[in-house]
């Protein structure tokens, strides 16, 4: 038994091979590349949820919300006023800061766009509220 054999590999011509090998790393690597290169799509597309319904208690009021709704033709309604979608942020604004501070809250029909919405939404903090709230339907037990 030589002394040389101890601690190391040894190589082709009976020196102490130094160099890392590398393959399975690049083997990990590529399979990791892989997965994610097939993951990511997926995470990306959502699911087609149905929002309206959820499971929580309902608000105690103390007075008359100020409400402001989206029937299923997109219509808006301010109370139970009818509001052009342009001129919904000016009335708002010239709303009482007091009031500003209370919730407001968004009645919006289920069949009415995402977009919608939030440019409903958009509007309401522009005009400086600052508790919107959306209303829901509770979750019926299935």
């Amino acid at each position: 038994m030589g002394m040389g054999s101890v601690g190391g590999k040894r190589g082709r011509h009976g020196s102490v091979m130094n160099e890392i090998n590398v393959t399975p790393l690049v083997d990990v690597m590529l399979v990791l590349l892989i997965i994610f290169m097939v993951a990511a799509p997926m995470m990306s597309q959502g699911l087609e949820v149905d929002l309206p319904e959820a499971t929580t208690r309902s608000l105690p009021q103390s007075e008359t919300p100020l409400v402001v709704t989206i029937d299923k033709n997109g219509e808006l309604y301010l109370r139970k006023d009818k509001v052009a979608t342009t001129s919904l942020l000016a009335q708002l604004q010239d709303m009482p800061a007091e009031q500003k501070k209370e919730p407001i809250y968004i009645h919006a029909d289920k069949s009415v766009s995402y977009g919608a919405v939030m440019s409903t939404l958009s509007a309401i903090h522009r005009a400086g509220f600052e508790k919107p709230s959306m209303v829901t339907l509770p979750e019926e037990n299935k």
